[in-house]
Formats: C-alpha cells, structure tokens, sequence
C-alpha cells in the first residue's frame, strides 16, 4: 500500500513527470487503475495479518463447545424488515468478484452459545434439517473461511420453524452479528413461516434487507427477484419415492390432505358421487397419526405417503400456510401436482417451468377439476410425470439439495452471463439440446472452410466442381477424396490451376463411409463434403450456407433435404423424397459439417451401421443425420430455396438413385438405424434459411448474396 499511496500522491502532485512527459502517460494510468482497483477491494482483502484473526472452515463435527458470547439489547436505529427490497437496492453486488472468481462466496457464521446481560444462557437449538443446510453449504464450492472475502453471509441460527422462535430474541441474535449491517447480503432460511391467526408475514422481524428462502410466499408478502421461494420439505417424502415412472395408477386423482377448507372440501365430495372410480378423498383416522389416511366415506385405512403411488393426479391446497408438504410428498411419488392455492409462489419459480410439472386451477374454479384433468392427453401425462419426478430428484429431494439450489439462484442473479439456460434448468437430459463443439455463440470465421469431395471417375465433373468452389471467398483447402481403387486419380498437374491448395486422398477400398473419414489434411473445424456431380451451386450459395453453418456449428447445415415418417400399415419408418414443408434430415452430397462428426463417424458409430453403409453402398449420409441428431436433439438447417439436384453432364444409368430399389433400401436404413438406436432421433422441422434481402426489391449492390437460385 505503501507504494500505491506514492504513486497516488504523485498523480495529484503538480510537479509529477505526468503533467510533464507525455510519453509517460500510459504508465500512470496503468498505475491509477490498478490502486483504484485495490482501494476498491481494500474491504474484501485478507487483513488477517493485522488484525489477529485466524481463518478456519466451519468444523460441524465439533459444535459442542461454543464460544460464549453475551447478548446485547436491540440495537438503536435498526429497521423492520424492508417490504420494498429488490435485488438492486438491497443487495450490495459489489462485496461479490473480489476473489478473482465469479462466483459468489459465502461465509457461515461460527456456532456461538449467548447469555444475557444476568448470565442466563439462551437456548438456541439446531435443527437436523438446518443442519443439513449448513452442512451442504460448508460443503460446496461457495463457502469460504474469510468473511473479508464473502458476499453473502449465513448466520448459524435457526430461523426454519417460526412457531418456536421468539422473534424479539432472533432479531436481538442477528442484530449483533459482527457484519450484519441491517442485514445487508445476508440470507435466512424458513420451512415453517408466519404466526398466528393469519400467517402472513414470514419472518416480520428487525431484519432490515435482509434477504430470505422461506416456502409459504405468497404474492403479497413475497419480494420479487429479492426473496426466494422454497418447497416444504417433507421427511416423509423419501417414503413415498417411486422408481418405476410408468407404474399403473389406480386412480386418476387423489385429495389426501387433512383439515382442508370445508369449502373444498364440500366441492371434492360433490364431485365424487359422479367420479367414485376416479377421484379418492382421504382425511385423517386418528388426530394423532400423520401416516394413516381414512376414506371418508367407508373409512378404508390406506398408508401414508405410500397411497400417494396410486394415483395420477394429487390435489394440493393451502391450509393454515400456503405452503404444504403435500407437494413434495406427491412430487416424491411420481404424481403430478394439481395446485388449487391462489396466489401462491411456487417453490423455485425463478427458473423452474411449472407448467411441464403441475396443473393450476383457480380456488373458485375446483368444480372443473374433473374437465381439466379428462382433457390431458396420456402422451402429455407422460411427460408431465417425467418432468415431475426430474425436478424432484434436481431441486427437492433433500434439505442439502434445497440449499445449493437457493445458492445457485443468487449466482446466476451476481453473474448473470454465466447463468444457466432454461434448458440446463427444465429439460430432462433426453430433452436438452446438447451441443458438444462447445463454440461460442458463432463460430470463428477467419479459419474459413474445407471442402472434401468425394469422387469415384467423373473427371470432367470433378474439374468443374473445383473452378467453381474456388470462386467461394471462405474456401481454404480442397481435399478429393478417390474412391476407385482400381485406377490412379489424375497427377495434380492436371488438375485446374487454382489459387486453393488441392490434396488427393487415395483410398484403399471402394466404400461410402470414406467421405467421413478425419483426414489429417482437413485443418479447418468447418467441412463442406460435396458430391462431384454437385456443379450447380453458386459461389453466393455455399458462401451463405457456410454463414448460417457458423451460426449453427452443431448442425448439418446444406442444401438438398429429405423427411421420414411412420407408416401406420407396416408399422415401420420410411424415407420421403418428396418436397415437403417439413424436413428432418439435410443429405451430406452438399451440406456443412464440423470435423467432429466425422471422428464420431469412424470411432463412435456402431460397427453394424457403417458396414450396412459399405456393403449396400448407401445411406452413408441418413446414417451421419442420426448420429448428429442423436447426440444433439436438434434437427439439421436447410439453406436457400433450391431443391434439384442432378448432374447434367452424367448419364442417368451412372446415377446411383436411379437404381429402382434405391428408395426401397432408404427406408429400410431408416428402419433399421431407428431400431439400432432404440428411438427415432431425427427431429421435424420447418425452417430455411435464407440471406437478408433474398426477395426484396433493392438494388443489387446493396445485397450481399445476389446469385442464389429459384425453386
């Protein structure tokens, strides 16, 4: 510090060789910026040294000998909690990104046993459930021993169960935690909010802006992108756990809460003397035992939670508290939450879809129960309990497991351009739309692109085909793969003379599946495989598709597209060369490619697959738009308007779909790779790709793609 404080002195001094020398301009500011920096984190930095404190993690496995500390009264000035808290006046972001991390850190407080001012000890229990909070938080890669370096701060108090706390006393405790700062970036947990008779207010204590995760908020007392809303979680939950999630329920919706609003309870009993077999309503037995639920009418025992297993649908309502256990008990058994509470936040609401999970129906409305539920198909019924039981297992399924999701929450608020996407939160991983290449947004353009074709003896196509690719400004390489083992391609001395290097790759077997081969003369990430008869792109065309290929560097990205669809007779997949709205797969004679697939191709594809390709000398490319699909989730991009394609220069008997059984063998491959993959990959879509402009009425110069062909 000493020498910053020189170096600012010198800065403000009159006679400082910055006032004087231009040319040492550049330094100063190096150096202001830099103390700048440093005064700025001054707070946050290790100041152990000078201070006498030793920074140790939280030992949770010796809590039994405290320091004792003694309780001062509430301190003069300190706020009731602040209604109008938001993110962005209460939360001082800048205590976070002092560490050279980005990544919130958080310091838990070190268990203390207080007395008050006459030395009578006061009791503060933990809570196994509080516990397990702070366990999973010590544990994780947010915790941190230095309080210097913290933005968010745990206080080692109990605040779970408001029914047993004092508040006056648990404001007294915080309030003199040594960096409360009218609770400023602190976070308390709640399970069990809000006192008697109405339970509106969750925490109403001194906490001043501090920050709270409490299940119960409802739209009132819930402070949006502050607060963060929890499940009730339920120990019995894990009883009630399912592994088979397409067990047979026996019935279609279940009520098994106990001391519902007789109002719901009056509309439930109306509704089961038309829905006996579908709709089962349960209460309590006994006033004392929580695990046995009778039928209301013949009053048959069923066991709780387990019963939950049986149905569908589970009803939940708000009682005393908005917040139920229900909810995650009916999560836990794989049924689909049927939500009738008003104005109720739902637990972790800030990234999670619901409406995949969970049906809402209005308080006023529970009379429709029966017509909303009817009205669900089975296949999105499936879904919906798949959703249920991921976003179970991801966020509920333990106390440890609700903590670091709270966490991550307040991560993604401090650091919002690495926060994770709606899909990292939602989708189930069969769902997710996986890109492996892990490429920025777009991919790099500078490297340009390979083209790799594929060619057998078509010399005068191949010689066209290549003046014509080296018009295309984004070309840096052109590989020619021979296929014809049986007779020497061309010297390259007579090959066009063109401004791109040209390499010949001779194979040793006649085989389709050597297109895809990782050649080590490809350098570029990007790959245009091509066909030889493929001469009547434009240079305009394959520039454009190289463009959006880079927007979509996981995809196949090209030209000529086909679909598929079931048939319902044979009950098989079949291949569509008609022109249809709907495509799901780009054919690889003409189309982009990162280098990737070609490894995963040759190393990765089953073994049968390629050999189907090689000895029936097709389907090489619906194979690679499984294998992209497969792994990806997304289907492939289709670019500009045209769809013909033919070779003028060749004979039609030199075509390879000209052979009559060439359509027959493409659905069988799709057929086939469907039944080797154990699912249908290919995805449907409908989209193509075209340049800005393409259409409109403007004068060329003011396009940049002017030669794109017609239909």
């Amino acid at each position: 510090m000493l020498d910053n404080n020189i170096a600012l002195n010198t800065y403000s001094s009159s006679n400082s060789p910055f006032s004087s020398h231009k040319k040492y301009r550049n330094f100063f500011l190096v150096v202001l910026l830099v103390s700048g920096l440093i005064v700025l984190c001054l707070p946050f930095i290790n100041l152990s040294s000078n201070n006498g404190e030793n920074f140790h993690r939280l030992n949770l496995n010796d809590l039994n000998d405290p320091r004792m500390v003694q309780l001062r009264s509430l301190a003069y000035g300190t706020r009731a909690k602040n209604s109008k808290c938001t993110y962005w006046d209460c939360f001082n972001v800048y205590l976070c990104g002092c560490t050279g991390h980005e990544r919130i850190a958080v310091y838990v407080y070190p268990l203390k046993q207080y007395f008050t001012e006459n030395g009578k000890p006061v009791t503060t229990k933990i809570s196994k459930e509080f516990y397990d909070i702070v366990k999973s938080i010590v544990e994780s890669k947010y915790y941190t021993s230095n309080p210097h370096e913290a933005c968010l701060f745990i206080p080692f108090i109990d605040t779970l169960n408001e029914d047993i706390l004092d508040g006056n006393l648990t404001s007294r405790l915080l309030n003199q935690l040594p960096r409360w700062s009218n609770g400023e970036n602190h976070l308390l947990f709640n399970m069990l909010g809000g006192t008697p008779p109405n339970y509106s207010e969750i925490l109403d204590w001194s906490l001043g802006n501090a920050m709270i995760a409490a299940a119960g908020f409802n739209t009132y007392n819930f402070r949006r992108k502050f607060d963060i809303s929890l499940p009730t979680f339920s120990p019995l939950a894990k009883q009630a756990q399912v592994n088979n999630t397409r067990q047979i329920r026996n019935w279609k919706v279940i009520a098994s809460q106990i001391d519902i609003d007789p109002y719901f309870s009056a509309v439930l009993q109306q509704l089961s003397k038309y829905q006996n077999d579908a709709l089962l309503l349960l209460d309590r037995c006994s006033p004392h035992i929580y695990t046995k639920r009778c039928e209301i009418n013949s009053r048959t025992i069923y066991e709780y939670p387990q019963v939950l297993r049986e149905s569908t649908f589970c009803l939940v309502f708000r009682g005393k508290r908005m917040s139920q256990f229900i909810l995650s008990e009916a999560m836990a058994a794989n049924c689909i939450p049927v939500i009738v509470m008003d104005g109720y936040v739902m637990p972790f609401h800030e990234i999670i879809d619901w409406n995949r999970a969970a049906i809402f129906i209005m308080e006023a409305n529970l009379n429709t129960l029966m017509d909303v539920i009817d009205g669900i198909s089975d296949k999105k019924i499936v879904q919906m309990r798949n959703s249920v039981i991921f976003l179970y297992r991801k966020y509920f399924s333990s106390m440890g497991n609700i903590a670091i999701n709270t966490l991550d929450i307040i991560q993604d608020r401090v650091f919002p351009h690495r926060a994770r996407t709606y899909d990292d939160l939602n989708l189930l991983p069969s769902e997710v739309n996986y890109n492996p290449l892990y490429f920025p947004t777009t991919a790099p353009k500078a490297t340009g692109f390979t083209a790799v074709i594929l060619t057998y003896d078509r010399i005068q196509s191949l010689f066209i085909l290549i003046e014509r690719l080296v018009k295309v400004p984004s070309l840096t390489k052109i590989v020619v793969v021979w296929n014809n083992k049986k007779k020497d391609p061309p010297a390259l001395s007579e090959f066009p003379i063109v401004s791109r290097p040209i390499s010949i790759i001779k194979t040793q077997a006649n085989k389709l599946s050597n297109r895809f081969y990782p050649y080590k003369e490809i350098e570029t990430e990007a790959v245009l495989h091509i066909d030889d008869d493929i001469v009547m792109l434009t240079s305009d065309e394959i520039e454009f598709a190289f463009e959006v290929w880079r927007e979509f560097p996981d995809r196949i990205v090209g030209f000529p597209s086909r679909t598929h669809f079931w048939d319902n007779i044979t009950n098989t997949w079949k291949y569509e060369s008609e022109w249809l709205n709907e495509i799901s797969m780009v054919l690889t004679g003409a189309a982009f490619l990162h280098k990737y697939w070609s490894y995963l191709y040759t190393y990765k594809l089953p073994e049968y697959i390629r050999a189907w390709v090689d000895n029936n000398m097709n389907c090489e490319d619906i194979a690679m738009n499984f294998l992209v699909a497969n792994v990806t989730n997304k289907p492939p991009i289709k670019v500009t308007p045209r769809k013909k394609f033919k070779c003028p220069e060749c004979a039609s008997n030199e075509m390879l779909s000209a052979d009559i059984g060439h359509m027959v063998a493409r659905s069988q491959c799709v057929d086939r790779f469907a039944q080797i993959f154990r699912r249908m990959p290919l995805k449907l879509i409908e989209f193509r790709a075209d340049p800005v402009l393409f259409k409109d009425s403007f004068p060329e110069k003011l396009k940049r793609f002017n030669n794109i062909g017609s239909l």
